[in-house]
């Protein structure tokens, strides 16, 4: 259940550039989450008490705001395919916030399939026309270490008492969404006209894309371990790559399709434990040499 936030975050992309106006991807941000925010607080009527009003406002900028704000700079800066290998790093920051602010134990096995799902990505995105820009690589760079820090925050501060899945997804799409207003504003100035077109592709992105996934996702990181979740955000670049291909006529070749089982053995490798090793016991006859 947790997998389909990231499977639908997977058709953002196809979203805003076949569905939505364009120039104005920061709005496309904003729709996404103010309007599932306020749904949610409808629906649920439960707000924050006491100290959750800043706790929510916090998860709601890192997770939501200054994630998806950051993620569209890059994108529009950077190809496609450096933007989602900067944002495949996640789970890799989430491994070692693991460390920092859950006091787990350094886990090798996360590493290595975080820095696979990475490559993976990069198989399937980056292409030769490739081209670097050092504030698009930031922007990518700062954009996955804000989810990473608000998806452990998440996990170390947990939900409160009363608070179900849907008021505390509202809480946090609420406040990012607010954020993005006020940065959109700044940016893109007023909101373009919404035709039909636009509006069912607003509807996809704020009724799918925001309060169905995040409502999945707070209730995943709330009974899986945070990096089994984390690993699970390898799944968007798939989503849209295979869009590209499927409806967009963007061809895959083998090494796309290499990193493509690279991703998928990373996903599923970063939800099982690390193996262990327990010592062999010396047999009768190694007992009796030792003697």
């Amino acid at each position: 259940m947790t997998a389909i936030a990231p499977l639908s975050w997977g058709t953002t992309y196809i979203a805003i550039t076949e569905l939505l106006p364009s120039g104005h991807p920061l709005f496309a941000g904003v729709m996404r989450a103010l309007p599932a925010g306020l749904i949610a607080l409808a629906v649920t009527r439960v707000l924050p008490r006491g100290e959750w009003w800043w706790k929510a406002a916090v998860l709601g900028v890192l997770n939501i705001g200054v994630f998806t704000a950051l993620l569209f700079i890059a994108a529009e800066r950077l190809p496609g395919g450096v933007a989602a290998t900067l944002a495949a790093a996640q789970p890799l920051v989430v491994a070692v916030l693991a460390v920092v602010i859950l006091r787990e134990q350094p886990s090798a096995w996360r590493i290595v399939w975080g820095v696979t799902g990475v490559a993976g990505v990069g198989l399937v995105a980056i292409g030769p026309e490739a081209a670097l820009d050092a504030t698009g690589l930031a922007a990518g760079l700062i954009s996955a270490a804000s989810m990473a820090l608000g998806l452990t925050l998440t996990k170390r501060w947990g939900r409160p008492a009363g608070a179900g899945p849907t008021a505390f997804a509202g809480w946090q799409l609420a406040a990012g969404g607010l954020f993005l207003l006020v940065v959109t504003l700044v940016v893109e100035g007023p909101p373009p006209a919404i035709d039909a077109t636009a509006a069912l592709g607003y509807l996809w992105l704020g009724l799918v894309g925001g309060l169905i996934a995040y409502v999945l996702w707070f209730r995943g990181i709330g009974v899986l371990p945070v990096t089994s979740v984390a690993v699970l955000v390898l799944l968007s670049p798939l989503v849209a790559a295979g869009l590209g291909a499927l409806l967009l006529g963007q061809t895959l070749g083998p090494v796309q399709l290499a990193g493509f089982g690279l991703c998928l053995l990373a996903i599923v490798a970063g939800q099982l434990p690390a193996p262990t090793f327990s010592p062999r016991r010396p047999t009768p006859v190694q007992e009796e040499t030792a003697r």
